[in-house]
């Protein structure tokens, strides 16, 4: 069964979203999740079904449950959130695929380094008031100026993964 999707204005419902991170670490023997609490975002569905939109990420947010460690991935050897607070989705289209699959090409900003990234996400529902994408890719993180690897201990991609409710906006 396709679901149909409204034209119009859509917010991001933080409440009911979610945008988290995972990355192997220690020679591959660790995989450390973080998710990010600061997230907001809007976007626009056309009357031709294509979509646009902006999701920003506050880079400060990011939570492992680890204080020494969160401190450090917002530090100039990760994120660097202070002199880049946010990380930025701007998606400059995204069209029905099969089934409830949405491609969508985006370019995602890091650290202020902005490169092409395309996804597929999954529509999980959508109705007038609202929808809920899923979505999973991977990010190469010397891509976007991240570097630090001591000991070489973090190799491979990060695998962001992200569960956004948007809701309809008034015209």
């Amino acid at each position: 069964m396709t679901v149909t999707v409204e034209t119009g204005l859509w917010q991001l419902d933080p409440t009911a979203s979610a945008v988290a991170v995972r990355h192997k670490s220690f020679w591959g023997l660790v995989t450390v999740k973080g998710t990010f609490t600061g997230v907001t975002g809007r976007g626009e569905v056309a009357a031709d079904g294509t979509a646009t939109g902006t999701l920003v990420i506050d880079a400060a947010t990011l939570d492992t449950k680890n204080k020494k460690r969160d401190d450090h991935l917002r530090s100039a050897d990760f994120f660097d959130a202070d002199n880049h607070p946010e990380i930025t989705f701007a998606v400059r289209g995204a069209q029905r695929g099969a089934g409830d699959t949405v491609q969508v090409d985006g370019q995602l900003t890091v650290r202020g380094i902005s490169r092409p990234q395309q996804v597929t996400a999954k529509l999980v529902s959508a109705d007038v008031d609202g929808l809920t994408l899923e979505a999973e890719f991977q990010v190469a993180r010397e891509e976007f100026g991240v570097t630090f690897n001591q000991m070489r201990m973090m190799g491979g991609p990060t695998t962001v993964t992200a569960t956004l409710r948007f809701t309809r906006t008034a015209a």
